[in-house]
């Protein structure tokens, strides 16, 4: 029996997927590039004080428009095996990818916001062939990388209103559809939140979570503060700062049709509006042109703009609750400073703390062998 055969004879069948943009959506991306209207740039200065700069855009459109190749990204990602499936009246995007080991462990990997499943191309290699990037034969995993319901391939949304908490329960379901009786999970962002989630759900053979971030803040209780170091505060101003760049989220949260409409017209405006690819470490990114340039191709052709902003306003809504499951984290020195004992206040099982020097909030592309070589220390232990 094939692989193929066995999911279709468990009532869960998924079918290949190629990423084949037709050559007109291409065409119209790029007439709309030639006729961008730019903004007047803001007197007496064009940094990133007021949001995105308008020289940044000059430049990143004339880069999209001469030198990005989207067909040589496509066939990036078509290196590796694509499905479909549907599960909770959703249809489900996934990469999955097995390693040549066959007991190499099970591992869920969730995207970013603005992120997708791309995010993670370039740590399949170190997570199912350890051996070719350091690692040990030992350490390998077979990866499941899904786009998030709404975004990406993974459209249209379904009817219903989906929360992180529903988003870890459907891949629950496709890891078990997918044969995998134990697992673990990973993510940043909007994955950390469905990871952090599932080990929350932390159902039967769940390995623990592992996350960039755990947003966790202060209650207004002044006893939380006992347990401050100099570092917590740090990251409590961190946090403070970014308050003020991050006015996408509360757009996002409460008026997200009015946004989708602009953004779903204008790959100009998509760009700008996904500053946090540049911005987040407030001047820190290393991703460079043709990673951001990816990302945001990605949302434009696949027009999932209104899908991916409706998360925020599905969680604004979600009452917080305390994580028993076992979950780690990895906090990278330019990415959000999660606040350790506010973290523990909500998080009773935080297995594993550590810290990496460089590397921000999209670390996955920043730094992905310092994260693969996270993610192999984290689930030996």
């Amino acid at each position: 029996m094939t692989f193929k055969e066995e999911l279709t004879s468990k009532n869960f069948t998924v079918r290949p997927f190629e990423i084949a943009i037709p050559q007109p959506a291409l065409d119209d991306l790029n007439h709309r590039l030639e006729n961008t209207r730019f903004p007047a740039e803001n007197p007496g200065s064009d940094d990133w004080a007021l949001g995105t700069p308008v020289s940044y855009l000059r430049d990143m459109v004339d880069h999209w428009r001469t030198s990005f190749d989207w067909r040589a990204q496509e066939a990036r990602m078509n290196a590796f095996p694509h499905f479909l499936t549907e599960i909770d009246g959703q249809t489900l995007h996934f990469l999955h990818i097995r390693s040549r080991h066959e007991d190499a462990t099970p591992l869920l990997l969730t995207h970013t916001y603005p992120g997708s499943f791309a995010d993670f191309l370039d740590m399949i290699g170190p997570l199912t062939d350890p051996e070719a990037h350091g690692g040990r034969a030992d350490e390998a995993f077979h990866v499941v990388i899904p786009s998030l319901p709404g975004m990406g391939f993974s459209t249209p949304v379904a009817e219903g209103t989906w929360t992180m908490e529903r988003v870890a329960r459907t891949f629950d379901t496709l890891m078990r559809g997918l044969g995998y009786a134990s697992y673990g999970a990973h993510g940043s962002d909007g994955g950390a939140m469905v990871s952090r989630e599932l080990a929350i759900l932390n159902p039967e053979g769940f390995l623990g979570a592992h996350v960039l971030q755990l947003f966790a803040f202060p209650s207004g209780d002044p006893a939380e503060f006992e347990k401050m170091t100099p570092a917590d505060y740090a990251a409590l101003e961190f946090a403070g700062w970014f308050n003020t760049v991050n006015g996408f989220a509360h757009m996002n949260a409460s008026r997200p049709q009015t946004i989708a409409a602009a953004l779903s017209d204008s790959p100009v405006g998509q760009l700008a509006y996904n500053e946090l690819f540049e911005n987040f470490g407030n001047g820190t990114s290393l991703l460079t042109r043709d990673q951001v340039l990816t990302q945001i191709s990605l949302y434009w052709l696949t027009n999932t703009s209104a899908g991916a902003v409706r998360y925020h306003q599905a969680e604004k809504s979600v009452e917080p609750r305390v994580n028993a499951g076992p979950i780690g984290i990895t906090v990278f020195a330019d990415d959000f400073k999660s606040i350790r004992p506010f973290a523990e206040r909500d998080n009773t099982n935080i297995v594993s703390w550590t810290e990496q020097p460089r590397g921000g909030h999209f670390a996955s592309l920043e730094v992905p062998d310092v994260l693969a070589a996270e993610l192999r220390a984290f689930y030996a232990s």
